[in-house]
């Protein structure tokens, strides 16, 4: 399956970046394959896997903050892996170029 969530922290004023990095640095010690993007982050992994990831950065930014809103969207597929570079090269196909990253 894939996900892509978000974890804002509220309160923490105008700029979530040192918050955002912190999330990241999680992510990326999970070892699950993800992407990471302006407005959020693309993770692939089975269900527990993910949920156990997002609720680590989730504790993590509740160490700091009194409040934070987490926003998941899910696509589940059975039999499948790697999907999030072939769902862009599945776009980029059918367009016939590549697209910006």
């Amino acid at each position: 399956m894939i996900a892509q969530f978000s974890i804002v922290p509220l309160g923490a004023g105008a700029s979530v970046s040192s918050y955002v990095a912190k999330v990241i640095k999680i992510v990326d010690e999970s070892g699950l394959p993800y992407r990471f993007h302006a407005m959020g982050t693309i993770v692939e992994g089975e269900w527990d896997q993910i949920m156990n990831l997002i609720k680590k950065c989730r504790d993590t930014l509740m160490n700091e903050v009194e409040r934070v809103i987490i926003d998941i969207k899910i696509d589940d597929r059975k039999g499948t892996t790697g999907r999030i570079e072939q769902k862009i090269k599945s776009v980029e196909e059918k367009l016939g170029r590549s697209l910006k990253k």
